[in-house]
């Protein structure tokens, strides 16, 4: 009997921990549903929706990602300049008073025309100088003329024309130096002064002459350059320019904005020792008209040396980074995707792609971080 009841006390117990189990095992069943689903919640989307209206409004630019050669855009300042044939300094050859001034700054000038005139005691001496030498080669005509004759009638030796002969080639030696010194110092015609001759073809650029200014020889008193005939140096990086070329694809961008096509004339491969920098002479084309001497540029040279073929470029607006990826909004249906990409190099503005994305892709550029907000404010919730 006592047996009986410990038996039954037994299945009585077995019957209570059996229920007690199952209650326990309903209530810790939905725990695992849960967290997945807090951690499914706290995941961040990869999708934003917006309508067309809304990314009119918010001002965000859709654009095609585009192919091209990003690694050969090489951004620099430059200077306009004249070209070494195209400008000169002109300056007084002989110290003296400016009597007088026949240009000012902004006249145009041919090549030969006179700017000024100096009147200097020089001037007087070299003229002297010369108007004594031409003398000279007349009296040697003569006396050669007279012992020729002396000669041809037995009166005269021999000895005596040669001598005559020699004295004339000796003072047309003398006169060829006095006319030269003359020309050099650019005597005028009055033989007391100097003329300050332009010997190009352009426009007064400088003109710090003052009348009646006494001059020391060799001081500058105009310049004179011809707007058409520039040329422009850009500076670079030894290790840019290293991947110049001549005939490289030049962008020269102004004051105003506009852009205008040029080439590189060349490379002069000597670094600075002072700035480390290398100097590129840059040809511009028929847009830059526009351009004076001595004004600032920027130029974006499309260097072919080591240049990346067919590789994708965007804005580097549209480039965005989230989290420890970066990443660009693709253009969808209903609003944007995140894509995940690898980037490169940067240079005026513009991001390579080196995966992830291919050309020709509707991407959001301007504007693009409101994209990047929404996602984090998503992710934040």
């Amino acid at each position: 009997m006592t047996d009986n009841r410990l038996y039954a006390g037994a299945a009585l117990a077995l019957v209570l921990a059996a229920a007690a189990g199952f209650g326990i095992a309903r209530l810790t069943a939905p725990a695992p549903q849960v967290e997945a689903a807090a951690e499914e919640s706290a995941a961040p989307s990869n999708d934003v929706e917006i309508t067309a209206d809304g990314i009119r409004q918010s001002q965000i630019v859709v654009a095609a990602a585009a192919s091209g050669e990003l690694d050969a855009a090489i951004p620099a300042s430059a200077t306009v300049d004249a070209t070494p044939d195209a400008e000169a300094v002109l300056t007084a050859r002989a110290a003296g008073t400016v009597a007088r001034i026949f240009k000012r700054i902004g006249d145009p000038i041919r090549a030969g025309e006179t700017l000024a005139l100096v009147e200097s005691r020089d001037a007087s001496a070299i003229a002297a100088d010369r108007a004594a030498a031409a003398a000279r080669v007349t009296l040697a005509q003569r006396q050669l003329s007279r012992e020729q004759s002396l000669l041809k009638q037995g009166v005269s030796p021999r000895a005596d024309y040669e001598l005559a002969e020699a004295n004339l080639a000796v003072a047309r030696a003398d006169a060829m130096r006095a006319s030269a010194a003359a020309g050099a110092a650019k005597v005028a015609s009055d033989g007391r002064s100097v003329a300050v001759v332009s010997p190009v073809s352009g426009r007064v650029t400088a003109a710090p002459a003052n009348l009646g200014q006494f001059v020391a020889a060799e001081t500058e008193l105009f310049r004179v350059a011809d707007p058409r005939r520039l040329q422009i140096t850009a500076s670079l990086p030894a290790a840019d320019a290293g991947r110049v070329r001549a005939g490289d694809r030049v962008e020269l961008t102004g004051p105003d904005g506009k852009i205008s096509e040029a080439r590189v004339r060349s490379e002069t491969g000597v670094v600075d020792p002072e700035s480390r920098a290398a100097t590129v002479v840059i040809e511009p084309g028929a847009g830059a008209s526009n351009f004076v001497p001595g004004q600032l540029v920027q130029a974006r040279i499309f260097a072919s040396g080591g240049a990346v073929k067919g590789g994708v470029m965007v804005p580097q607006d549209a480039v965005q980074t989230i989290g420890e990826r970066s990443v660009v909004f693709v253009r969808t249906a209903k609003g944007f995707r995140v894509q995940t990409v690898q980037i490169g190099s940067r240079s005026g503005g513009m991001v390579s792609i080196v995966s992830g994305l291919n050309a020709g892709t509707q991407i959001a550029t301007t504007n693009a971080f409101l994209l990047k907000a929404e996602i984090e404010k998503e992710s934040a919730e």
